[in-house]
């Protein structure tokens, strides 16, 4: 870890607090001329650190950079390993060659911004800087691919708890991996596997998250209508992409170890946004209408037809159809 990396370290783990170049230089066990040279790295960089004769520097209480050391005080879960990017074209894109080449399980990887980022079915999704957080994880699970759904609806009932948590904000989900706040969209996940042909189980899988914090400058394009916020006209939700991509990783992954048991489950179907509702169904190029009756516990989801028949979907789209009136 560099000298620069270090001082960002101590810094954020007590923002607010004035530490003197001598005091930085014997924790971190380095010249005071080095700890001097890592302040005005930071500083170039953006980070709004303070210096005040004989007392010395401190990282704003208020700052909105995200760094891996912005991110660690709010995980509680061990064993992960946060990157953070300031542009990439696609987190999962990154995470997907870093897999490749072996990458251990629970390598997270938060980009600034995004330059070709994807949701489902090779749907762009609109990632401009310093409105939301997009956060991908790697993992290796010992999972079949018919059980890869669980990845999925984990991730979203982990963003839902998240945003409650950090926000202060109701989520609800629109199957299968939607999250809304305020009637709007405001995060979407992709998961993409590779499948290991030996075993017929996943060699490698990586989560993707997309989290609108708040309103882009200019707002949503015109072809986004379904877009919002989590924080629709507060510009402070940018300060709280580092606890928020803390808590989504908190709560997965102390939901991943129990997986197959599907203990998030019933915060998933409580969340539920299409449940006793009317849908559109989205599926093999055709839409239909139907009512949405239950979640099963490997979240296929169980329809009724407009004749009546009853099944249940375990692909495919769907969508909340205005209440007539």
């Amino acid at each position: 870890m560099q000298v620069k990396d270090r001082v960002l370290e101590a810094l954020e783990g007590h923002r607010g607090t004035y530490f003197s170049g001598e005091a930085l230089a014997k924790e971190l066990q380095v010249s005071r001329n080095a700890v001097w040279k890592a302040i005005r790295q930071l500083r170039d960089q953006g980070y709004p650190i303070h210096a005040v004769s004989n007392r010395g520097y401190s990282l704003a209480p208020d700052s909105a950079m995200l760094s891996p050391q912005s991110i660690a005080p709010f995980l509680t879960v061990p064993g992960l390993q946060v990157e953070v990017q300031p542009v990439v074209t696609s987190t999962n894109q990154v995470l997907r060659q870093r897999a490749e080449e072996g990458a251990h399980e629970g390598l997270a990887l938060v980009a600034v911004t995004q330059t070709a980022g994807r949701g489902r079915r090779d749907h762009s999704f609109f990632s401009p800087p310093d409105s939301g957080l997009y956060l991908s994880f790697l993992l290796r699970p010992d999972l079949s691919a018919r059980d890869a759904l669980s990845l999925t609806t984990c991730a979203a009932a982990s963003v839902a708890l998240a945003i409650e948590e950090c926000a202060g904000v109701d989520a609800k989900i629109k199957w299968v991996n939607d999250v809304f706040c305020h009637g709007k969209k405001v995060c979407g996940i992709l998961t993409e596997a590779a499948l290991d042909l030996e075993t017929g189980g996943l060699q490698y899988a990586i989560v993707g998250i997309g989290v609108n914090l708040f309103p882009p400058k200019g707002g949503f394009p015109p072809e986004l209508p379904e877009a919002g916020a989590v924080f629709p006209t507060r510009p402070q939700g940018l300060e709280g992409r580092s606890q928020l991509a803390g808590s989504i990783l908190n709560h997965f992954f102390s939901f991943y170890p129990h997986l197959k048991d599907k203990p998030f489950f019933a915060d998933y179907r409580r969340r539920s946004l299409v449940l006793g509702q009317e849908i559109t169904v989205l599926e093999g190029g055709q839409t239909r209408t139907a009512f949405a009756l239950d979640l099963e516990r490997d979240f296929s989801l169980r329809v009724r037809e407009t004749d009546g028949t009853i099944h249940t979907l375990s692909s495919g789209e769907v969508r909340v159809r205005p209440a007539h009136g």
